[in-house]
């Protein structure tokens, strides 16, 4: 008997929802069917207000709470009637949210999410686990990255130590080491395609840069791509988690001004998809038995910075997801669709050497549609 989860995850590049459909009754997690519904403009423009400190923010981001959730119901309507599925058949729908805020250190450190659960169980029918991140942050944790115990289920392998590299808004990794007695270990790297994605819209008005063909028209430029790289973030020691409030477009413009000079925007965005690779590449570096990597999440369809990291990681073998059977783009809702399951089933969806939590727990809180 099938047992159907639905994910649902919105990152922080902020493109739409990626709802995931997924079979867990086997071994192994089988994707039926995942596709993204974008975010209306309106609500799209009040999301970015959210990410900043702003004027009347109380007012706005309970209005979105219930936009954003609005938008994640329909999207799993859409993709249950386009699979005929009945809302009945559905297990639980796991919903990430859509984070406006990460402050990952100090007294009170925390991480906001939003697109109430309520809201979606209200109008799909379909009981729903959300707020995964709350836990681990109890327990001294940054609640994030949240992907790596999912990594762990799907990917890991006894013979290879294996790095798995989401890049979305934000990257992060996941070591998988073939020795179990070896800690799983997995942070974000920094940016992803946040900057990407900035400088594209405001340069070309498109919403990314498909296939990296824009900035494989330029070089990148070595003083710029010194100074990003340059940011403490990147030698800061694991566990570790970041967001648009630390790398954002105006930290990047910022750092342009500074090197008093004109820069052509194309090669801005080829040095951007140089820092990208780079800090990935670092951070990989660092664990000495990696035999191969794995690329998932938007950034593995932009084929220029894929051909940046597979020449800078020459002493691994570099693929993406598509390889081990799941499709690049899939890959986090699909992960959320299992800590749905997880709660469910009282596994453990948190990694303690990922996110420095005291201990791990069963994430998420359940609200029932009845």
């Amino acid at each position: 008997m099938p047992q159907l989860y639905l994910g649902l995850m919105s990152g922080t590049s902020m493109d739409g929802v990626d709802a995931a459909l997924v079979d867990l009754s086997g071994l192994h997690p089988r994707l039926l069917d995942c596709q993204t519904y974008p975010y209306p403009p309106e609500l799209l423009s009040d999301l970015h207000l959210l990410c900043s400190q702003s004027d009347n923010e109380i007012e706005l981001m309970g209005q979105a709470d219930r936009a954003v959730a609005k938008v994640f119901a329909t999207a799993s309507l859409k993709l249950l009637e386009d699979n005929y599925i009945r809302p009945d058949q559905v297990q639980a729908i796991g919903s990430h949210g859509q984070t406006i805020r990460h402050q990952p250190t100090g007294n009170n450190h925390f991480s906001l999410q939003i697109g109430d659960p309520n809201t979606i169980a209200t109008i799909t029918g379909i009981d729903v686990i959300a707020d995964f991140r709350r836990k681990d942050i109890a327990l001294g944790g940054q609640g994030a990255p949240l992907v790596p115990a999912f990594h762990n289920a799907v990917f890991a392998s006894s013979e290879k130590s294996r790095v798995v590299v989401n890049i979305g808004g934000i990257s992060n990794l996941t070591y998988l080491p073939k020795n179990p007695a070896n800690s799983i270990i997995g942070f974000d790297t920094g940016p992803g395609n946040t900057l990407l994605d900035a400088w594209c819209k405001l340069h070309t008005g498109q919403e990314f840069d498909d296939k990296g063909k824009w900035a494989a028209q330029s070089c990148s430029d070595p003083e710029l791509f010194r100074n990003l790289c340059s940011h403490p973030y990147f030698s800061a020691p694991a566990p570790k988690s970041t967001g648009r409030e630390l790398f954002n477009l105006s930290w990047l413009q910022k750092h342009i001004a500074a090197l008093h000079k004109k820069l052509e925007a194309k090669t801005v965005q080829a040095t951007l998809v140089m820092f990208t690779a780079a800090t990935i590449v670092s951070h990989i570096r660092q664990f000495k038995d990696v035999e191969e990597v794995y690329i998932c999440g938007g950034g593995a369809l932009n084929e220029f910075l894929l051909e940046v990291l597979e020449s800078e990681l020459h002493e691994c073998e570099l693929f993406t997801t598509e390889e081990l059977g799941v499709a690049a783009n899939s890959v986090e809702a699909m992960a959320f669709a299992w800590l749905a399951y997880a709660h469910k089933n009282k596994i453990h969806g948190s990694i303690p050497s990922v996110t420095g939590a005291s201990r791990s727990a069963i994430l998420g809180t359940y609200c029932s549609a009845d």
